[in-house]
């Protein structure tokens, strides 16, 4: 495994958390392990520029410091989908210098995660999807469940457009974002049953990356 593509059932699923998470395991097994996020919305102006929460958390749980724009070549200022946000300032999204900046990386590490934006189909432009980035750079993808009422059908559903998109999905982690949730266990074992790829582990509530790292079994992804 030298690179993998993490994608979300939805917005607000954990996928910096989880993403975060596995960096910290793959660390821990000696790995040089980097995250990327390509695209980001919701960026706030620094004095060093735009900067995203979630892609300077993979920064920080990244193996060294790597420059702001080669992990998030694209930083757009509204918290939107990625194409309005684009929009908005006049801008197109495309794939070329998300390219210079993915070989990069992969260039200077062992593992590079690349995490999505939003959902598997989030449009990036009028012809460009977030889907279109792991189907160009022929990623495996490892899908993050968020653990709430309805993501049985979010999770089925977005397993069946990766496999239509002709990417591999090489595992799925389950978060546990609602606390709360009914019938959990018995939702994890359904999610199981259904997926066609093994679960890498469930990602405790309230747990830091750092400390969740252990939740996570990566045999498969290793070998």
């Amino acid at each position: 495994m030298s690179t993998l593509f993490i994608a979300g059932t939805d917005t607000g699923v954990g996928k910096t958390h989880a993403t975060c998470t596995l960096l910290h395991a793959l660390r821990a097994r000696g790995l040089h392990a980097c995250g990327m996020k390509p695209v980001a919305s919701g960026c706030v102006e620094t004095p060093e520029g735009l900067r995203n929460d979630d892609a300077l958390a993979l920064q920080a749980a990244s193996a060294t410091p790597m420059p702001y724009e080669w992990i998030n070549p694209v930083a757009l200022r509204e918290p939107l989908s990625p194409h309005l946000a684009a929009a908005h300032e006049g801008v197109e999204i495309r794939l070329a210098p998300l390219n210079d900046a993915f070989e990069r990386l992969r260039g200077m590490h062992d593992a590079v995660l690349v995490e999505g934006v939003g959902g598997w189909l989030v449009p990036l432009s009028r012809s460009l999807l977030a889907s279109d980035i792991p189907r160009q750079w022929q990623l495996p993808v490892v899908l993050v469940v968020g653990l709430r009422l309805g993501c049985l059908n979010h999770a089925l559903l977005s397993a069946r457009a990766i496999a239509t998109d002709g990417c591999r999905l090489v595992g799925w982690i389950g978060n546990r974002i609602d606390p709360a949730m009914d019938a959990v266990e018995e939702n994890i074992e359904t999610l199981r049953h259904h997926l066609p790829a093994p679960c890498l582990g469930i990602l405790p509530h309230g747990v830091s990356p750092h400390d969740a790292a252990s939740q996570l079994d990566l045999t498969l992804l290793l070998e």
